[in-house]
């Protein structure tokens, strides 16, 4: 009888390791396969120059650095938004803040990147703005989530020790709340690296730029290649996301 509920916790344990394999693999495939494809494929040397190793790896970090700087601004604006509606009056505020900030990703992204260029300008703070706005939500919602998940009891007991409101926040709530916020990054940080291809129609550049110039030249190649780069980036990313994830999480939790 001790013997099928470690088989059964083997059998369930399987899936998740193979993801962990499956994934990085799958994108180091995609992104190989396409490479390969591009050095046999019948192409012109337009094609050949907007697909070169230098040329997307130019394109991969103008991707990344619009990525990572709309993921940290929409982090610097969203935790201590999120924080702020668990305390005190705020909470009344909670629902409809969230509902608000839902509004970034109800309305079409492509919409939210053209309104950003109309406000900021071509080019990629108009599109950081943009994405800063598209990705606050999955923050805000899990920073509330993970805060009121922490037990009031451990509150009480920390204040009862004669810790402060602040220091009770930064050493007993954040901490046992951290889980949930940084799966809130990890889905708002996948959600801005696939979105960011979008952001090429305002001049932000960018992998999107090999699928505006495939749809523009109707080269399908171009097209085609840049869409599975894109696709490989986010994968990536949200696999790198859940090991930080893993790691970041306090011991024991």
């Amino acid at each position: 009888m001790d013997v099928e509920p470690e088989a059964s916790s083997a059998t369930d344990a399987r899936p998740g390791r193979l993801r962990w394999v499956l994934q990085p693999l799958l994108c180091l495939v995609a992104v190989a396969g396409s490479l390969v494809y591009v050095n046999v494929a019948d192409i012109s040397q337009s094609e050949k120059r907007s697909l070169s190793v230098s040329s997307l790896l130019t394109l991969l970090r103008e991707h990344m650095m619009v990525s990572l700087a709309a993921t940290l601004l929409t982090c610097l604006i969203a935790i201590p938004v999120g924080v702020a509606l668990t305390r005190g009056p705020m909470r009344r505020f909670a629902k409809p803040i969230i509902t608000v900030a839902g509004f970034g990703q109800a309305a079409p992204a492509i919409g939210l990147i053209a309104l950003g260029a109309v406000l900021f300008g071509i080019g990629s703070v108009g599109a950081i703005v943009a994405l800063t706005v598209y990705g606050a939500l999955p923050i805000i919602a899990n920073t509330v989530v993970g805060l009121d998940g922490v037990d009031s009891r451990l509150v009480e007991a920390a204040r009862g020790m004669g810790m402060s409101a602040r220091a009770t926040l930064l050493r007993v709530e954040l901490p046992l709340a951290l889980p949930v916020i940084i799966a809130g990054v990890r889905t708002a940080l996948v959600l801005i690296v696939g979105t960011a291809a979008l952001a090429s129609f305002t001049g932000a550049g960018g992998l999107g730029q090999l699928i505006t110039t495939g749809i523009k030249l109707q080269q399908t190649t171009t097209l085609i290649v840049g869409a599975i780069l894109v696709a490989a980036l986010a994968l990536a990313i949200d696999w790198l996301a859940r090991v930080v994830e893993i790691v970041a999480s306090p011991k024991g939790l």
